[in-house]
């Protein structure tokens, strides 16, 4: 039975948008906060550059997925 909500599809593509558009946004949260000087949150910047790095390594997985190499 449908309870007329829409079921999303998430394809590869839209999530390696999704995930494209959470390293920008990280990227400007990290340079808004060392712009701000010495009273930044030395741990939270630290965290979201982490993730900002796990997901430059998920995007380059799922874009090798997306287009495999030539066979060996």
């Amino acid at each position: 039975m449908q309870d007329g909500r829409m079921h999303a599809v998430r394809t590869p593509h839209h999530r390696l948008l999704e995930m494209q558009l959470e390293h920008t946004e990280l990227d400007a949260q990290i340079d808004a906060l060392l712009e701000a000087g010495a009273g930044h949150d030395q741990l939270a910047v630290q965290r979201m550059k982490k993730r900002r790095l796990q997901l430059r390594d998920q995007m380059a997985q799922l874009e090798r997925l997306m287009n495999p190499g030539e066979p060996a």
